[in-house]
């Protein structure tokens, strides 16, 4: 089964069950990954959340029951789509939509609609994207890892930005940049000390570990800190050109979006374990990022 149809079919079972309870493993068990990696690869490539597009899509569906079923109650409708009262409902409703649900019901009254998506390979070709495939031996990182949720709830820091936020508030990017040591010969020497990895563990079905890591060699300082071993694999590694530190989380997104949408379901190969580095490097005063994807080859046919 290719990319392309393991995505479709997630979005078939959303799709079947937006009147119902929609399971987010279910839906990631389609797409042949976890939840956490689904949830990713929709924001990435639609420049929406998922929960948000479900939202859009009930209430898309509500809106059409409202003003073609005017037998229905508005608290049923309400509570087909999941919301526990009516001024739940309303207030959804009329965020999304400008109107309360009663006036949807009058003629000629505007509504918003959000179909229903579908993934599919288009033609773009325009800008190059800059690869490199290569295989790499075992290795160790250490750093300070935390579990977060894939829907961002819990206590703060709750997302891998917010940790790195207050790593460097706090001084702990300094202290273990100041613990790494040397740069392991496998990694180019203009590299920054500390980097990030996501997802080198299972640890639920809606959460994933992160870790601001250091790698590992012989100088290393590694007491007191977190160590994870990195089997031997295939990566795919797209490197940033030279950028200056206000555009480095921008052009991370894009080069997440870019693998997603673009090259991985074009490429004929498939993640491995959702391991992913965020490699970052420095010099002459400009800063550079490389994602690191463990791959391997599909079976799938490639896509053209």
């Amino acid at each position: 089964m290719d990319w392309l149809e393991r995505m479709n079919r997630a979005m078939d079972y959303i799709e079947s069950n937006l009147a119902g309870e929609i399971e987010l493993s279910e839906v990631a068990r389609r797409a042949c990954c976890s939840s956490h990696q689904f949830q990713r690869m929709f924001s990435f490539i639609t420049n929406v959340t998922l929960a948000e597009y479900i939202r859009r899509r009930k209430l898309t569906l509500a809106a059409l029951e409202l003003k073609n079923s005017e037998a229905s109650r508005v608290i049923d409708i309400a509570m087909k789509y999941g919301y526990e009262s009516p001024v739940s409902f309303a207030r959804a409703f009329q965020s999304l939509h400008g109107i309360t649900p009663a006036m949807a019901r009058q003629d000629g009254i505007a509504l918003k609609a959000y179909p229903r998506l579908s993934f599919l390979i288009t033609i773009k070709g325009v800008d190059a994207m800059n690869y490199r495939i290569e295989t790499k031996e075992s290795f160790e990182v250490f750093g300070m890892e935390r579990v977060f949720r894939s829907d961002g709830s819990g206590d703060p820091p709750n997302t891998p930005e917010q940790f790195w936020q207050q790593s460097h508030a706090n001084g702990e990017v300094e202290r273990l940049a100041a613990n790494a040591g040397d740069l392991p010969r496998f990694v180019s020497q203009d590299l920054y000390k500390v980097h990030g990895i996501c997802s080198y563990k299972h640890t639920g079905h809606d959460t994933f570990p992160y870790m601001i890591c250091a790698f590992k060699s012989g100088t290393s300082n590694a007491n007191g800190y977190s160590t994870i071993m990195i089997p031997a694999q295939t990566w795919a590694i797209f490197p940033s050109e030279p950028i200056a530190w206000d555009a480095f989380g921008g052009t991370m997104e894009t080069l997440y979006r870019r693998f997603y949408a673009e090259w991985l379901p074009t490429s004929g190969y498939e993640q491995v374990d959702e391991i992913e580095l965020q490699v970052c490097g420095e010099r002459a005063g400009l800063y550079s990022i490389e994602l690191w994807f463990a791959v391997r080859k599909s079976n799938a046919r490639l896509q053209l």
